[in-house]
């Protein structure tokens, strides 16, 4: 027996809770894993909350990251004792998912931990981190250089905001933070930005070109944040469209596009291939400080796991929440 959080549908609804789970249960796969550490990603607060219909199947264990050690495997890459990290793949929605102590997956879903993290660690990056590190890798593959101007951020304070500004200031980017939170100047400074943006700049709707503004955008928005950060972005650069935070529509025009050589990138952090994700991850591991994401990290245990969903909903969560599932 494991614990586990445990999503259910009934007549009356969905419900969750921590529960026992008998390991006979788990779902098929080539790789079973005990697992240390998971994380607290927006998707796997919709999940819990049931705000938004992420989960596909009943019974399900949540959480789209985890962190563990392997157990079990009849996978060619992988043995006992090896250390793996997960993200994505449809775990947490359609298979069972980290907030859990134990898991079986398919074996070609995972990447090896790197070396210059804990699974403490990986988890404080997570799919936020992970998918920071692809916006980041479209816009060097792009040709954005920092000689270019300024770099935006939307959804600053989020995980993928926190994430993104440390790697593009590491990579020497000035970096332009776009939030709501005034009183998180000090933090995203503290990450690497130079400018703070009022997020209401950005939000509401706009013309279909505008003052040049950003050599390149991480967008975790979407929404009239997007279609205008598009409408601000020099000529010739790109834009890294990762999240809906504001909405999923986007209500721009193919002007920036036409007139200004934009290029819009759709980054995908769910499906992406084995090197694009040993890519973004060598990425974190050289270019992410340790103290740096200590910083932006707050831990809490499995069964606070639930009320943690909620803060994050709440719009009142900082940076990343990582979950120790043993405790």
């Amino acid at each position: 027996m494991f614990s586990a959080l445990l999503i259910e549908k009934g007549e009356a609804g969905q419900s969750v809770s921590l529960t026992s789970v008998d390991e006979a249960q788990l779902p098929d796969g080539t790789v079973a894993l005990e697992v240390e550490y998971s994380t607290l990603n927006y998707k796997d607060a919709l999940a819990i909350t049931g705000k938004s219909p992420i989960v596909r199947k009943f019974p399900m264990i949540p959480g789209i990251d985890l962190a563990g050690v392997v157990t079990e495997s009849t996978h060619a890459d992988w043995s006992p004792g090896d250390r793996t990290v997960l993200n994505g793949w449809g775990v947490g929605e359609s298979h069972w998912g980290g907030l859990a102590q134990r898991a079986r997956l398919d074996g070609d879903w995972l990447v090896p931990l790197p070396g210059a993290f804990t699974s403490r660690q990986a988890m404080a990056i997570g799919t936020a981190g992970y998918t920071a590190a692809l916006c980041v890798d479209a816009l060097l593959a792009h040709g954005v250089r920092p000689e270019q101007g300024e770099v935006l951020v939307t959804g600053a304070t989020g995980g993928v905001g926190s994430v993104a500004i440390a790697l593009l200031a590491a990579a020497g980017f000035t970096v332009a933070a776009a939030t709501g939170k005034t009183s998180e100047i000090d933090y995203l400074q503290g990450l690497g930005a130079a400018t703070v943006v009022n997020r209401a700049e950005l939000a509401e709707p706009g013309k279909a070109l505008q003052k040049e503004r950003w050599a390149g955008v991480v967008d975790a928005a979407g929404s009239h944040t997007l279609a205008n950060a598009c409408a601000q972005t020099r000529y010739g650069g790109a834009v890294a469209a990762c999240g809906l935070a504001q909405g999923m529509d986007f209500a721009g025009t193919v002007a920036p596009f036409i007139l200004r050589g934009v290029t819009l990138f759709g980054i995908d952090s769910v499906t992406a291939p084995r090197q694009r994700r040993t890519d973004a991850w060598s990425r974190l591991a050289a270019d992410l400080k340790p103290a740096v994401l200590e910083s932006i990290t707050q831990e809490v245990a499995l069964a606070e796991t639930i009320d943690a969903a909620h803060r994050l909903m709440d719009g009142t969560v900082r940076g990343r929440i990582v979950v120790d599932v043993n405790r």
